[in-house]
């Protein structure tokens, strides 16, 4: 074999051996990652039953039909003299987006006034249901351990009230009695944060009527909780509720405020 024939041969294997490595590598494609299919969270709605006691002061004017409206200054004290029924509890729903909140406020109370320069009585009478509904939805700023809520719902108002008038110089009593249901449109703000895993703070505002009902009405209130295992936590607070409203000679224009406590219960 000559030296010519041996270098050809040489070339000619060293060219196969490149030719196949290029066709193999040809062939290796490279690796393409597999597209990141993002986790969904689960929408999960976590719900609250509270139940509460509200030690309700009234401070304001009645007046029902041709009576002038009586002023009614009485502390809480006073009206659990006369109190012959209460109940008070709420419902809360939320999946961290969007929340529910009920609230439900039925109270059979009573209250005496000194009317008139010479000392005339008036005693008020009321039966009050307040049913309140609102839907709220998480702003989007703050800390993870702050939720603040904007707020929109309704608040109606049913109230049977009695007013007995005892002029002192006059040897009559004047009684009067209504009925009335209205409804009013509310929005506000709502707010929780978590101080640590065992204390909070709640708090909400909101304000309404705008003369659909009445006149005007406003809510606030703000409490500090505490969570004694997952499901059960209690909270102690104050709240108060205003409300302006006339019609056809009634007038309710009542401050109810108060301290208040509650139990609630997690699921």
């Amino acid at each position: 074999m000559t030296l010519f024939f041996k270098k050809t041969l040489f070339a000619s294997t060293m060219l196969a051996g490149l030719s196949g490595g290029l066709a193999i590598a040809a062939d290796l494609q490279p690796i393409q990652p597999e597209p990141v299919v993002p986790i969904e969270v689960p929408n999960v709605w976590k719900f609250q039953v509270t139940m509460y006691g509200w030690a309700t002061a009234l401070n304001g004017d009645v007046g029902i039909r041709s009576l002038p409206p009586v002023k009614v200054n009485e502390s809480f004290g006073d009206i659990l003299q006369n109190l012959d029924g209460a109940f008070m509890g709420s419902f809360y729903a939320s999946n961290g987006t969007w929340s529910v909140l009920t609230d439900l406020i039925w109270a059979k109370v009573g209250a005496d006034a000194t009317i008139g320069p010479f000392g005339g009585r008036a005693e008020f009478k009321q039966t009050q249901t307040i049913a309140s509904g609102a839907v709220g939805y998480r702003l989007p700023f703050g800390p993870p351990n702050l939720d603040i809520s904007a707020t929109a719902g309704v608040r109606y108002n049913h109230l049977t009230a009695d007013v007995e008038v005892s002029p002192a110089i006059i040897p009559i009593t004047v009684t009067r009695d209504a009925s009335k249901s209205w409804l009013d449109p509310v929005i506000g703000l709502s707010m929780r944060y978590d101080i640590n895993d065992r204390w909070f703070v709640n708090a909400l505002a909101d304000v309404g009527g705008f003369d659909v009902g009445s006149k005007i009405t406003a809510q606030g209130f703000a409490a500090v909780g505490y969570r004694w295992t997952k499901n059960i936590s209690t909270a102690i607070g104050y709240r108060a509720i205003y409300t302006d409203y006339e019609d056809n000679g009634f007038t309710y224009k009542i401050t109810q405020h108060g301290l208040f406590s509650s139990l609630g219960i997690s699921f």
